[in-house]
């Protein structure tokens, strides 16, 4: 299909302005110009009942997931004070007993804040309904690969064994995110698998990073100067790993994790004119084949990063719509009820 209409329209303002390309500037003014285009395109601030901001215990220094109950001795501290990692939590209402959705925001690692997201979580809090956490882990090239997947796990890992504190039902516990927050919450699934927990619901992949270094059709396709494209990919990986042999680890690129059996049921948000299109979509296939429930949309001549640009996109708004369906389906149950759900689709 030709570029939707919207995106079109929206491509052909970048062009007549002039827009550089995010990876033409300085880090500070890449991280600046993001969030401003992101404000721009996602609409009108949705209220919601309560927005706190807090700090959590972060992982120990090397980059493991350390002992929650206390703030960490570490060398190489997250992204707050004594080493603790930001969050944000959005309440849709007063109830009690909510189930949570840990969010990672998008920006290749590199850009991006707790602000990133904040339309998004905004939206699906009120939607699903459920409460909405988001984590402001550390960014790149200041903390490389794999300080953001550590922040984000000892997040969950303490939402899981404290939320109650919050209100909410750790036991109706999911992930999400997009871009780069996709490829963080697939390698939370991953991290949480091998070290025994915490069980999650469902994990939320909007065109996510699956594989540094691909070189699919959609990859070697993208190359458009007034969009995101192979540089701008290339670009954010290169900030994030220390070292290219880094991007083997499947925590860096989940498709190459030799085995995926037994994580939390997915879904897969692609973008036709997006170069991540296909390793996501391999990664939503994967899932398939180990028996993990998977829906995958690819929304056709939408671009990547039109999830967070609900005010521009009328796809945007319907991509959240569908994210809020698929999550409050697997958050509707708790424990008892997950096996049972986990045969379905």
């Amino acid at each position: 299909m030709p570029l939707d209409p919207q995106v079109a329209a929206y491509r052909a303002r970048r062009q007549v302005d002039a827009v550089p390309q995010l990876y033409t500037r300085s880090l500070a003014d890449a991280r600046a110009a993001d969030l401003a285009s992101i404000r721009a395109g996602g609409g009108d601030v949705e209220p919601v009942y309560e927005v706190v901001d807090r700090h959590l215990p972060g992982p120990r220094a090397g980059g493991e997931a350390g002992p929650l109950d206390r703030p960490p001795r570490s060398a190489a501290p997250a992204g707050g004070p004594e080493g603790t990692v930001p969050v944000r939590v959005y309440r849709p209402g007063p109830a009690e007993g909510q189930p949570v959705l840990v969010y990672f925001f998008g920006g290749g690692w590199t850009l991006g804040s707790i602000d990133t997201a904040d339309g998004i979580c905004r939206r699906l809090a009120n939607t699903v309904p459920c409460t909405v956490v988001t984590v402001g882990y550390r960014l790149a090239p200041e903390h490389r690969f794999p300080a953001a997947v550590h922040d984000c796990y000892a997040a969950v890992r303490w939402i899981a064994a404290h939320g109650a504190q919050w209100g909410v039902d750790p036991t109706r516990l999911a992930v999400g995110g997009d871009s780069a927050g996709g490829n963080l919450a697939a390698a939370v699934t991953l991290l949480a698998r091998a070290e025994g927990g915490p069980p999650l619901a469902a994990q939320l992949l909007v065109y996510p990073n699956t594989h540094h270094g691909a070189r699919t059709p959609s990859m070697r396709e993208s190359d458009d100067p007034w969009l995101f494209n192979a540089t701008s990919v290339a670009w954010y990986w290169n900030h994030y790993l220390a070292d290219p042999r880094d991007g083997t680890d499947p925590l860096a690129s989940p498709l190459l994790a030799p085995d995926l059996t037994g994580l939390p049921p997915a879904l897969v948000i692609t973008a036709e004119y997006d170069p991540l299109r296909d390793e996501g979509e391999a990664y939503a296939d994967r899932l398939r084949q180990a028996g993990v429930p998977t829906e995958t949309t690819r929304y056709d001549g939408m671009v990547h990063g039109f999830f967070a640009m609900s005010g521009l996109f009328d796809d945007g708004r319907r991509a959240l719509a569908q994210a809020a369906r698929f999550l409050g389906g697997r958050l509707a149950v708790g424990d008892a009820g997950r096996a049972e759900a986990g045969r379905g689709r």
